[in-house]
């Protein structure tokens, strides 16, 4: 079985999957030329800026979609423990070392 390909993105993102799989898109000649012109200002190809731009896009429409509600009592105990200084055990060590689901 053929191992997939390691490589690393400009931002410094590792990419461990081949890109067997093609995304198309339909846009105007103005959004094509805007398009172009970040891709160079980034020194990307323009298919590595559309995709690394959609990536970013998709993760922060991800990470949007964890929201909570509280009543204004349980706000005010919620505030007070991320004021609150914490020291960092073990387990919150690997939890903010972990890499996001994304990353894998």
């Amino acid at each position: 079985m053929p191992h997939p390909a390691k490589t690393t993105s400009q931002h410094g993102r590792q990419n461990t999957s081949r890109k067997d799989e093609i995304v198309q898109v339909r846009a105007s000649a103005r959004t094509k030329a805007m398009l172009n012109q970040a891709a160079s200002l980034r020194g990307q190809k323009l298919s590595e800026f559309v995709l690394d731009s959609a990536r970013r896009q998709a993760e922060e429409t991800i990470l949007d979609q964890r929201a909570f509600l509280l009543d204004p009592q349980a706000h005010e105990r919620f505030l007070a423990i991320l004021d609150a200084p914490t020291t960092l055990d073990k387990k919150l060590r690997a939890l903010l070392t972990r890499k996001a689901a994304w990353e894998s």
